[in-house]
């Protein structure tokens, strides 16, 4: 392969991946529909986090443009920088674990994805499908955020792998802050020393929550993990 040929497909490259940030959505027929968002000046030769962000019951449907009124691509419409490839499916009838792992499958195999730094996060139904994809998948999720959600007990074992802050709002009537202590209790039970923090935000109710995204605390708690490296860990307690 000549010099020539190899300089023209590396600004092909290039070109693909683009030199600004990229919002771009995946249609399915079978599978959930799902945006990508790409952050500005990707390379080919990069592996970047990977966020997975899991809608509320109230963007279900078809409207994949419906996903991005509030959570992670809301906040980056709003002039957040992540560094980070985001990953926004939309559900219509609840979240099934399975079919999340087929989108990140297909988002690790086209961009250039680290996939020992994958994260997911969510709120409302998508802080139970968090809790449901890391607990169904360890192995696959470095750390996991859920907000305003709860979780399915028989997964709690497996979640005492996957590093944990659970948060939910104290004036929360949507869903109360029951369902989130619940799954935290079922995790410390099957491990005290579970890497999981649950939050109670004093006053906080469903909608308000959503501010979280908004912020930083809750990207430097993901990233702070790295998949089959103990040296990345973080053990602070957190606000």
């Amino acid at each position: 392969m000549t010099k020539h040929l190899l300089l023209t497909l590396s600004l092909l490259l290039c070109v693909a991946f683009g030199s600004s940030a990229q919002l771009k959505s995946y249609k399915s027929k079978s599978g959930y529909s799902y945006w990508v968002r790409t952050p500005t000046n990707l390379k080919p030769t990069d592996k970047l986090p990977v966020i997975i962000f899991l809608h509320g019951r109230s963007l279900s449907g078809h409207d994949l443009n419906r996903v991005k009124r509030y959570g992670v691509l809301r906040a980056i419409e709003r002039g957040k920088d992540l560094d980070a490839i985001v990953i926004a499916p939309q559900t219509s009838n609840g979240w099934n674990p399975d079919k999340v792992i087929e989108v990140l499958d297909k988002v690790l195999k086209d961009y250039p994805a680290d996939e020992q730094r994958v994260y997911v996060c969510g709120m409302s139904m998508g802080g139970y499908g968090t809790m449901d994809v890391a607990g169904k998948y360890p192995d696959r999720i470095a750390a996991a955020v859920a907000i305003c959600g709860g979780g399915t007990k028989s997964y709690a074992c497996n979640l005492t792998q996957v590093p944990l802050w659970i948060q939910h709002g104290s004036a929360d009537t949507a869903v109360p802050a029951s369902e989130s202590k619940k799954i935290y209790n079922a995790i410390k039970k099957c491990d005290k020393n579970a890497d999981a923090t649950l939050t109670i935000i004093p006053g906080g109710t469903h909608g308000s929550v959503e501010r979280l995204f908004h912020g930083e605390k809750i990207y430097d708690f993901m990233f702070r993990y790295k998949k089959n490296d103990k040296a990345l860990t973080y053990s602070k307690k957190r606000k």
